[in-house]
């Protein structure tokens, strides 16, 4: 049973939001997760679902090629919408497959070493070898991730947004890295940001935004935001 506290902004009737923070290939949690998720569903229905993924979806965890295959594959929850948002982890692995800059320096040592050999390569082998062994559907799928996406009073973005920007005139790169000057910030910026990326030991309700990073590879739990009228919850695997 979900423990429902105010929440400090508000979906339209008949919305809820299910949304996940980092999963960094920890593919047994996100399943039971999406089961879980999926038996809240049966119990109370509700018109309009949504399902939503943070992003960080590969490295540094056991199988980040089973967390691609399974969101790109569709929706994980059948016959419920799903958006999937950009990590800086997905952008980072997408560079340095591409060949962009020192992208394979930055891949291998934020996690890519894990993420690389679930998909079957070595990454010791050179550079040029490595994009052969991710499957083009899933090189597509992480292509093609948002940046953001608005519902009712709640942005999600995988880091945050930078304070006194318009929402329509943020950076890619702040929305997919951004901490200190977000994190800390006393604005109002007009809707309620529910963001990952900043690892914390439990979920950060604020009056301006929401984190939902809780370190599931670092030994710490995968949670999932719930989001209804007026109204906050959680899940955690």
């Amino acid at each position: 049973m979900i423990d429902f506290h105010e929440a400090p902004a508000r979906l339209a009737e008949g919305q809820r939001v299910y949304a996940i923070g980092d999963i960094h290939g920890c593919a047994e949690r996100l399943w039971a997760l999406h089961a879980a998720i999926a038996g809240d569903l049966a119990a109370r229905p509700v018109a309009r679902p949504l399902l939503l993924h943070v992003g960080d979806y590969v490295d540094r965890g056991p199988d980040s090629a089973a967390v691609v295959r399974r969101l790109a594959a569709g929706d994980p929850l059948p016959g419920v919408p799903t958006v999937n948002l950009m990590g800086n982890h997905e952008r980072t692995m997408i560079d340095a497959l591409d060949g962009a800059g020192a992208s394979a320096t930055d891949w291998m040592i934020s996690g890519g070493r894990e993420a690389l050999a679930s998909w079957g390569g070595d990454p010791d082998a050179p550079r040029a070898t490595w994009r052969a062994h991710v499957p083009e559907p899933d090189l597509a799928f992480l292509r093609g991730l948002a940046l953001s996406h608005r519902l009712g009073g709640y942005l999600f973005a995988h880091a945050g947004i930078r304070p006194g920007v318009a929402l329509d005139r943020q950076s890619g790169q702040d929305l997919l890295t951004i901490r200190n000057s977000f994190l800390y910030s006393e604005q109002d910026f007009g809707v309620v940001v529910v963001h990952g990326h900043t690892p914390r030991m439990a979920p950060e309700v604020r009056f301006n935004r929401i984190g939902i990073d809780t370190g599931a590879v670092f030994g710490g739990k995968l949670t999932c935001a719930v989001l209804e009228g007026a109204l906050i919850g959680f899940l955690q695997i």
